[in-house]
């Protein structure tokens, strides 16, 4: 068995490689929740969407946001009555989320996705990090913000000075399917707001430490492939770089993989991760994202 650690968009992509070179009925797939939120009316997981719609094949896998082919009737109606959406919530991605929340009345959140993971025919295990309900908040130069205000609203340009995000316990069956996997793998998602999140769970740092890791940088050179993950970085005061994220996980990390125009960093990571593997981390083909799925899980 093999379990993932997910958020964002750079550990789904991964997924999407792996599951078709691994059997999915093996993979368990703990997901980051310290961004849902209710937005119109529904409630909001749009990393625990992300995995299940990647594990169904119906990711829209151009923004790795919502489903492929969407509409978008029902925002753009919102729009025109002045109840404009901060989210650009899709119809069809709209009803699984109005699904969701109708099942959060009388189910868990972890109830809720293992009633839609079956219902979608996806054979891995999907789990929230958590059943209680968390948030972020971030300190900048314009004041404090909600994630989803910074993300989308301010377009991730404040300055970020300081990130907290609520602390929660961790879902039932977390720890027991960490310490019950042959492997965990961390994708290469925002070390700060979607990793973080889970490895700082009650007993889920112990469990990790008893584990053989693996890990994907996220950031190639002095950039993260994608989103403000090096802002967060910076104001925690981590290097913007494959050796500030081997940092972040030194604790319990096994194996770390970068991407090979990092490879002058290598002699250096090794100084705190003893086994560094160097190969092409920027996944732009499906060929990418199998190619990188075997070597991680070589």
């Amino acid at each position: 068995m093999i379990t993932i650690l997910s958020g964002g968009t750079g550990t789904p992509k991964l997924i999407q490689g792996i599951k078709e070179i691994h059997d999915s009925e093996n993979l368990n797939i703990i997901v980051n929740t310290v961004e849902n939120d209710y937005f119109s009316g529904v409630y909001v997981a749009a990393d625990i969407d992300t995995v299940l719609y990647t594990l169904s094949d119906m990711i829209n896998d151009e923004i790795w946001y919502g489903i492929k082919g969407d509409t978008f009737i029902t925002h753009e109606r919102l729009k025109e009555i002045d109840c404009p959406e901060l989210l650009r919530i899709g119809d069809l991605d709209r009803a699984t989320k109005i699904q969701k929340t109708l099942l959060m009345k009388d189910h868990t959140l972890s109830m809720a996705v293992d009633i839609q993971r079956k219902t979608m025919s996806i054979k891995s295990k999907i789990l929230p990090m958590s059943d209680e309900h968390s948030k972020i908040t971030l300190s900048t130069d314009i004041g404090d913000l909600e994630f989803h205000d910074f993300l989308i609203k301010h377009q991730s340009k404040p300055e970020v000075l300081d990130i907290n995000y609520s602390h929660v316990n961790p879902a039932p069956k977390i720890i027991e399917t960490i310490e019950n996997s042959e492997m965990i793998i961390i994708g290469p998602s925002n070390p700060i707001t979607s990793v973080l999140p889970i490895t700082t769970l009650a007993g889920v740092e112990k469990a990790l430490k008893n584990s053989y890791v693996v890990a994907i940088s996220p950031i190639i050179g002095n950039a993260p492939v994608s989103g403000p993950a090096g802002k967060f970085m910076n104001a925690l005061g981590h290097e913007v770089s494959s050796i500030g994220v081997a940092s972040i996980y030194k604790n319990f990390l096994d194996k770390f993989i970068i991407d090979e125009r990092d490879i002058n960093l290598k002699v250096d990571i090794e100084k705190i991760i003893n086994e560094v593997i160097v190969t092409n981390t920027n996944m732009k083909t499906m060929d990418d994202k199998k190619n990188l799925a075997k070597v991680v899980l070589a």
